[in-house]
């Protein structure tokens, strides 16, 4: 299955994207049009009512609630490096907002009192491997598992019972409270997944890295790095070193470009490790190479170089079938890049093939997952590469917008299973809505409902629950260029995605989500990222900042704004520079639609 839209909508230039938007403004001027207005949450939402994803099971105690205070100490289970890890993560995430010590030492044969314990005996059986028992009790809270990946899991559960501004990087005031409850978790799927594609547009290492804490306090476990692309390669081969220092040398749209050499890569890697993610890199084959095919010649059946690409257009390049000198790249690269990587896969792409024949592409398949194979790993792959015999060790990832496919069905018959990302429920980079100022269209507008709406374990047919290994949500970075534009495209349709891969099916209710949901944004206020407000949505008023104290009126996606008019958003006031339509104060800002002026 293509994706034509990659063809076909270019990526515009700011100044095309203002022009385009002063047009529909002008329009709208005259028209009286109306919108729903955002109408926020009256009141905070309890703590234990606010948790995604959605834990298993929540019983709590009435009455009851444990105080961190500066004398507050985290206690781990002792002789446990890993354990003191999570301990000293957790500290990590909590010192700057209290301002407390929060000292971490190995755990007493009992727990002491005013303490958080991360213990990795007396957990529930049934949290499994990535589960754990969570008990806030007046003098304690105590997190059980029986791995450090399930203690992790519990701290991310556990930053969320507190209050949002406690994810602060400065000093805040408290009370901190945490709730009275017993907590029983564990996942609905081993694998939940987030993929960022930093080929189109390079994203250097520290965004990578502030990208990994936002998946790990929702519980996703693995990051698919999309490495290789028509526009540019992304890590340093030595074997082959013109694939960074040429066909690394740009991205869409033109600009410097850039690449991991493997000292960053391995820094990623191990930044991963430390949050409990893995990393899964992809390396795009046989299309999606004109990066590769304009570094070496010899790649090509015609013995030519292209050139570098920086558009977005996709199907056109292939790697040459029929030359050996291929498969000896591949191996090299495969090779070079599993020594850096610990984790257990490699994704090889497969998709949008298209310049290559049905015949070269069942061949050129078959070729390479022996070469996998060799490197001690097993293979990922779009669900294109189910058109070959797979091993059952063998991951199709669907990115489809059907619910069915003869390949990936068949692959299940042989003991496969599957990664799930339909295209139209769970790409990142698909707008919300007509009015979304950045991101694509090709699979539908995925608003914040439709993310959540779906159910991976009978979302294909021929692949029931037992076939699926998890979820995960891909963000293309054709129009992705900043932080603040993967925020805007990731949240909040990530923590949808992240519930329905933790969350049991049977918790799945998109009444009591939204408002679970809502309670996330003054988490992300405090810790800086530009979500995209959602009018589906009531969102805690919790998420602004110095509530109550502007006194110009509060910003609208439903209103226009010319000649510097002032509005107040997140307890700042905005000015709009010269028109705006349903941009968000805050999140659109490199394109000059708002100046911030400050706190109200």
């Amino acid at each position: 299955m293509s994706r034509p839209s990659r063809q076909e909508v270019p990526v515009k230039t700011p100044f095309a994207r203002r022009l385009g938007r002063a047009l529909a403004v002008l329009a709208l001027i005259g028209a009286s049009t109306t919108a729903a207005q955002l109408t926020p949450a009256a009141a905070a939402t309890p703590a234990l009512q606010s948790i995604v994803p959605v834990p298993a099971s929540v019983t709590p105690a009435a009455g009851v609630a444990f105080p961190l205070v500066s004398t507050t100490k985290i206690v781990t289970e002792a002789g446990s490096a890993p354990a003191k890890d999570v301990g000293t993560y957790l500290a990590g995430v909590l010192r700057p907002s209290t301002g407390f010590a929060l000292p971490v030492s190995d755990a007493p044969a009992s727990v002491p009192s005013d303490s958080i314990a991360l213990l990795l005996s007396g957990a529930p059986a049934s949290v499994g491997a990535q589960g754990y028992q969570l008990v806030s009790t007046a003098s304690s809270v105590t997190v059980r598992a029986q791995t450090a990946d399930g203690l992790f899991a519990g701290v991310q559960t556990l930053r969320q019972l507190l209050p949002g501004r406690i994810e602060s990087p400065s000093l805040q005031t408290g009370p901190w409270t945490v709730p009275g409850a017993t907590i029983v978790d564990y996942p609905r799927f081993g694998y939940r997944g987030a993929m960022l594609d930093v080929a189109r547009h390079f994203h250097p290492v520290s965004t990578v890295k502030r990208y990994i804490d936002e998946l790990a306090q929702y519980k996703i476990n693995n990051l698919h790095l999309h490495l290789a692309d028509d526009q540019g390669w992304r890590i340093q081969i030595d074997s082959w070193p013109r694939l960074t220092t040429y066909g690394g040398s740009t991205q869409v749209g033109g600009g410097a470009g850039g690449y991991y050499t493997k000292a960053q890569y391995t820094d990623i890697v191990n930044y991963a490790a430390s949050r409990h993610i893995t990393v899964i890199p992809e390396i795009d084959m046989p299309g999606h190479v004109n990066a590769a095919l304009a570094s070496y010649a010899e790649l090509n059946c015609n013995g030519v170089a292209p050139a570098l690409r920086t558009d977005t257009a996709v199907g056109y390049s292939s790697l040459c079938i029929s030359k050996d000198i291929t498969y000896t790249f591949i191996a090299d690269v495969l090779r070079e890049l599993a020594a850096l990587t610990p984790g257990p896969y490699i994704h090889i792409g497969g998709d949008e093939a298209q310049s290559t024949s049905a015949a070269d592409y069942v061949t050129f398949v078959n070729k390479v997952l022996p070469l996998v194979a060799a490197t001690g790993k097993s293979v990922v792959g779009w669900h294109d590469i189910a058109k070959a015999s797979l091993p059952a060790s063998a991951s199709p990832q669907f990115w489809g917008t059907s619910t069915s496919d003869s390949g990936v069905s068949t692959a299940v018959s042989r003991g496969s299973k599957v990664i799930l990302s339909p295209a139209n429920k769970a790409y990142l980079d698909m707008k919300y809505n007509s009015s979304t100022p950045i991101g694509l269209s090709w699979a539908g507008y995925i608003e914040v409902q439709d993310a959540y709406g779906w159910n991976p374990g009978s979302y294909l047919s021929g692949v029931g629950e037992s076939a699926v290994r998890g979820v995960e949500s891909p963000m293309w970075t054709e129009t992705v260029v900043t932080p603040s534009d993967i925020d805007y495209l990731a949240f909040p349709r990530l923590a949808a995605h992240a519930e329905l891969g933790w969350s049991p099916w049977s918790t799945h209710d998109w009444t009591a989500f939204r408002t679970r949901l809502g309670a996330q944004a003054p988490r992300w206020v405090a810790q800086g990222i530009t979500f995209y407000r959602s009018s589906q949505v009531s969102w805690d008023p919790g998420g602004t900042t110095n509530p109550g104290t502007c006194t110009d009126p509060a910003w609208s996606a439903s209103q226009v704004y010319t000649g510097g008019n002032v509005v107040s958003h997140n307890g700042h006031k905005w000015t709009a520079q010269w028109w705006t339509q349903g941009e968000e104060p805050g999140t659109t800002g490199q394109w000059g639609v708002w100046t911030d002026n400050g706190a109200c």
